[in-house]
């Protein structure tokens, strides 16, 4: 997969994702999960994240794959609860390309 089809698939999800807010909950999960509130989807993340650990911690490369996804997916559903998109996150990102870790974290001081 090229960069630019890894940013598609995120700026895709995202729009999806959006589009979801004001859908019927009883026909999309996400709607259905937007529609429980902040705590129901910070939960979700929470579980996502565990999960995530845990198969890093079995060492099985393509259930990390999976968890991770589904990590990623679900912290995309957060930040749609917050009117964020993926954009805004991939702008950071490539704010700090090229910045040392320590260098970036002093900034935001």
């Amino acid at each position: 997969m090229t960069q630019t089809a890894g940013q598609d698939i995120l700026l895709r999800l995202g729009e999806t994702i959006a589009a979801r807010k004001g859908a019927d909950a009883a026909g999309s999960y996400v709607a259905g999960l937007l529609a429980r509130g902040e705590d129901a989807i910070l939960r979700k993340v929470l579980e996502e994240a565990a999960e995530t650990l845990l198969a890093s911690k079995e060492g099985d490369k393509l259930h990390l794959v999976r968890e991770t996804a589904d990590l990623w997916f679900h912290t995309l559903v957060l930040l749609a609860w917050h009117g964020v998109g993926p954009a805004e996150v991939l702008a950071e990102l490539q704010r700090r390309d090229g910045v040392s870790g320590v260098a970036e974290k002093a900034s935001r001081k």
